[in-house]
């Protein structure tokens, strides 16, 4: 990575920087202090300007698909954003204001109708407040007469009208009073009372006793009347939103504009913010950026064509951020390693061998060449088709990788959607026969060598430790810290080969065992002599030394982890030989046949999603936590360059291909 420091006319500020938005070349350093004799100029009203309306067209957009989902196929997603012409960008900003008032109108309309739901909603349970006095034949405020006391209300317990009277006779005996009980229910009881007015008070403090309450909204009208009102109005409020509705999906018509809208102002932020990074005086500009080291011929040659400048390159700083360059195999793992952290300047950059690795480990458990087919002709195809952008072509590489690796390992295990050749020529010849018998090589049978493959897969787990721990100690030569490179790591390596040699030896021969043992006590003895080199005095050291073999167990503890590659690959075999041997249950009758074929389909598309799913979590978990851990820090920032950040659209020959 270099520094560079873009000196030109302001005059050619516009040019050149929609240049370099569209070279998407150069990370522009943000938050570094004016120079002397220079001032910036504040975008910041502009910005939000932009963000406000890419904000109001993501709105838009939300409430349109909401309302009328765009028609869209379940592989839509893999497809690539439109292409569109530079002179395009200018139609979309001339139309800008008349598809910003668009957005607003739709976010008005969504308003309305939001308030038309609110409306729905009230008059919902004014209704069901009127429900229960549907009886009366007088407004719920009635006033009391000349001589009569009126009091309108509910008790919260179920009478009727014997346990209601002996409930007001208890209370107060003097009272006078008739009734009429409008509803009752087990919680409620809605009534209407009628006391001479000289003994209101008695009526009402009897009442109270008994919980009485009145309506909530009394009304003017009577209960009946006031509910056909409120139909009307909700009759009239379905109408409206109706309306409403259609208009907005009338409007759904501009869906394309708003998006393309909503990239430009999003393109427009990007640039203004860069602009308030830049210093300035009334004739020229200068820019500070970061750019990958290969790329600064092409900068020089774009800054040459579009603007009359000065371009000046320097060593990057401690800040400078990071950007992965690998060939076309290691290329699409760069997602996994960036999903961990991004190296940092201390690191190496892993991907090639989390590349190599990654592949190999997938395979391994994925294990099936008929599926290693299915992934790599449905990943080519998707790319064919589709045309998707770098980050979608990437990831469709990367499964196509892991496609080629399933199919070579799956020829290994003798698996071909299981054992589906050898079910069906038994089904159609009534013959039994083993894959290992049906195919013309030697094959592993998860099930039947099983101690083979895992003693393989302690094997493969040994050796990427220490591929780990080898990029560990070049880490540690190259920042020139020998005694770590050597003492910390080198004599682990040791140790490691020599317990491996020992291994070899148990099974081998004697000489063998004897040298592997060797080799791992000499290194036991070197680990107890420098490890605790950092504590004081003798027996600290001593002391020191000889606890940290106790990590042996750790070591151990992370190839037992590559069992996993057996298990796996064993889960694979297995799910899909059960699914053939459910699809054969039928014959070969033509109901038979369609059986074994609807089983056939179903049950591999689930064994393939299971298993392609528990492959890729668990190779990452072996890359992460097994390998990455031996010499891997991370925390880099990754390059993150000026361009245009769209979503629906890229220009036509723009390097921003994310």
């Amino acid at each position: 990575m270099k520094s560079v420091r873009i000196i030109a006319l302001r005059r050619d500020r516009k040019r050149l920087l929609e240049h370099l938005q569209d070279s998407a070349l150069v990370e522009v350093k943000t938050g570094t202090k004016t120079e002397e004799g220079f001032r910036r100029s504040d975008k910041t009203a502009q910005c939000k300007q932009f963000e406000r309306n890419e904000e109001l067209t993501g709105q838009a957009l939300k409430i349109l698909n909401k309302l009328s989902p765009e028609k869209k196929g379940m592989l839509a997603s893999f497809k690539g954003r439109k292409v569109i012409d530079p002179d395009e960008i200018g139609k979309i900003a001339a139309d800008s204001a008349k598809i910003i008032g668009i957005c607003q109108k739709i976010c008005k309309i969504d308003k309305q109708r939001a308030d038309y739901a609110a409306e729905q909603v009230r008059i919902r349970t004014l209704l069901a407040q009127l429900e229960p006095w549907k009886k009366l034949d007088i407004p719920l405020n009635t006033k009391d007469t000349v001589t009569t006391a009126v009091l309108i209300g509910s008790l919260p317990k179920p009478y009727d009208n014997t346990t209601l009277s002996e409930a007001l006779a208890k209370e107060c005996q003097e009272l006078i009073f008739e009734f009429e009980i409008l509803f009752s229910s087990p919680h409620i009881t809605c009534l209407i009372l009628f006391a001479p007015l000289k003994q209101k008070e008695e009526a009402e403090k009897a009442l109270r006793t008994l919980g009485f309450s009145q309506p909530l909204n009394p009304t003017s009208r009577t209960p009946e009347v006031k509910a056909k009102r409120q139909i009307e109005k909700s009759e009239e409020l379905r109408k409206k939103d109706e309306e409403a509705r259609e208009e907005l999906l009338s409007l759904a018509r501009y869906r394309d504009q708003i998006c393309d809208t909503q990239d430009y102002f999003r393109l427009r932020s990007e640039k203004y913010r860069v602009i308030s990074e830049l210093d300035q005086t009334d004739h020229v500009f200068v820019l500070n950026g970061y750019i990958p080291e290969e790329d600064c011929e092409k900068l020089q040659a774009l800054c040459d064509k579009a603007a009359t400048c000065v371009v000046e390159f320097e060593e990057a700083d401690e800040d400078a951020p990071v950007k992965l360059k690998n060939n076309r195999f290691a290329e699409p793992a760069q997602s996994i390693v960036t999903m961990y952290s991004a190296p940092s300047r201390e690191d190496i950059d892993p991907t090639p061998l989390l590349a190599f690795f990654f592949y190999f480990f997938f395979g391994m458990m994925f294990s099936d060449a008929g599926y290693g087919l299915l992934l790599v002709l449905a990943t080519a195809l998707l790319i064919k088709v589709f045309k998707p952008d770098k980050k979608m072509r990437n990831n469709l590489k990367l499964f196509q990788y892991c496609g080629v690796s399933t199919m070579l390992w799956g020829l290994v295990f003798g698996s071909i959607f299981g054992d589906a050749p050898a079910v069906c020529y038994k089904l159609f010849t009534g013959n039994s026969i083993t894959m290992k018998e049906l195919l013309p090589w030697p094959i592993l049978d998860t099930q039947k060598d099983a101690l083979t493959i895992m003693i393989l897969s302690i094997g493969l787990g040994m050796v990427h430790i220490l591929v780990g721990m080898g990029c560990k100690f070049y880490v540690c030569l190259r920042q020139k810290r020998y005694a770590e490179a050597f003492f910390d790591t080198g004599l682990w390596m040791l140790l490691l080969c020599g317990f491996a040699v020992l291994a070899v030896g148990m099974v081998t021969a004697p000489v063998v065992m004897t040298i592997g043992g060797c080799i791992a006590a000499a290194c036991a003895v070197g680990l107890i002599l420098t490890q605790g080199r950092g504590k004081k005095g003798v027996f600290g050291k001593l002391i020191g030394g000889l606890a940290s073999l106790y990590d042996i167990t750790s070591y151990i503890s992370d190839l037992l982890s590559y069992s996993r590659l057996l298990a796996l690959g064993l889960t694979t075999g297995v799910m899909a030989q059960v699914f053939n041997m459910l699809s054969t249950l039928f014959g070969t009758s033509i109901p038979g046949i369609i059986f074994m074929v609807i089983i056939f389909l179903v049950g591999h598309l689930i064994t393939i999603g299971l298993n392609a799913l528990g492959s890729y979590v668990h190779t990452m978990r072996l890359q992460y936590v097994e390998m990455f851990s031996k010499f891997y820090e991370g925390g880099g920032r990754p390059f993150r360059p000026f361009s245009t950040r769209s979503q629906y659209f890229k220009t036509k020959g723009s390097n921003d291909d994310e």
